[in-house]
């Protein structure tokens, strides 16, 4: 008996609009062997604003013996030319990292917790409960100074060493930094493991503990190849805020298994082809990523680039 093949056609909702957080400079940088100095850093940074980004991730003011190629926040912050309609948030890690950034004009901070207790005791050196609780000074600190906060939750899919993160968990770690006074909240698939089942998961167990889904910014990792998979899964439910990374580098220095961020050339790529706008240009995008593999002395893993910079259509 001949079988007939069928022809299935399903409709995918796309939105019109998504915006993008720039982390290449923060996140990114981190990860690299290279220490590039505060000039070419703030290169960077002007780059990132040419390319239309209106959301850059600056720098982190944590203690420099932990990330040496972020030593200079302070500097770089005061050299930065702000351009107008550009936010340029930046890490802190506790109350002194917030009392730095404020000495220097930031108007914009971002708290980092872990959903499991293993990264969170390699990378804060401190227990989960322990992180979260630290955290609730800092936000109401940095709240009276009239900053806005962004809270970064890690490992929300996976962790290394704990294995599966139990979505409960998540949840209840992202009403805590919401309730505490957080502005949005990133939820990262640090070790990149996630698929977009699970992300789609996760999503539905924050719908339906009432968490908004217009507070919730998405951050991949690209270790399975998964990121540009899990991001419009993520679209599909709702989430409208995604962090993406130049050239696709960054990682965790705690966390070395980790792939790279997902690239922000690869993502633009597939928001072009959906008719998605972003804002920031392709073109653009690439060239910098091109330029940015010099300065850190070898090629990115982001795949637009790697095609388009060689002079392919």
């Amino acid at each position: 008996m001949r079988c007939t093949p069928r022809l299935y056609l399903v409709r995918v909702e796309v939105p019109a609009r998504i915006q993008l957080v720039e982390v290449a400079a923060r996140d990114g940088l981190q990860a690299e062997d290279r220490t590039l100095p505060t000039e070419t850093k703030l290169e960077l940074l002007g780059r990132l604003a040419d390319a239309g980004h209106t959301i850059i991730e600056a720098t982190s003011f944590v203690n420099p013996k932990a990330v040496p190629q972020l030593a200079d926040a302070e500097g770089l912050m005061r050299q930065l030319r702000r351009r107008a309609g550009v936010r340029y948030p930046v890490l802190v890690p506790n109350e002194k990292g917030l009392e730095r950034a404020l000495s220097v004009g930031v108007d914009e901070v971002a708290v980092f917790a872990s959903a499991s207790e293993s990264y969170s005791r390699k990378n804060l050196n401190r227990s989960r409960e322990e992180a979260l609780a630290g955290y609730a000074p800092v936000v109401r600190r940095a709240k009276d100074a009239r900053a806005r906060v962004r809270g970064y939750l890690s490992m929300v899919i996976a962790d290394p060493w704990d294995g599966p993160t139990p979505p409960e968990t998540v949840r209840d770690c992202a009403k805590r930094l919401l309730d505490m006074g957080c502005d949005e909240l990133s939820l990262g698939d640090t070790s990149g493991v996630g698929t977009p089942h699970q992300v789609v998961f996760l999503l539905d167990v924050l719908a339906a503990a009432g968490i908004p889904v217009a507070k919730i910014a998405m951050h991949f990792h690209d270790t399975y190849g998964q990121a540009l998979a899990n991001a419009h899964a993520a679209m599909a439910r709702g989430v409208r805020m995604f962090d993406t990374s130049t050239g696709g580098i960054g990682g965790s220095p705690f966390a070395k298994m980790a792939g790279g961020n997902l690239a922000t050339e690869d993502l633009l790529w597939s928001c072009r082809g959906g008719g998605i706008e972003t804002g920031v240009d392709l073109d653009h995008v690439v060239a910098m990523s091109r330029w940015l593999a010099g300065e850190l002395g070898h090629e990115l893993p982001a795949h637009v680039s790697r095609v388009l910079g060689d002079g392919a259509q």
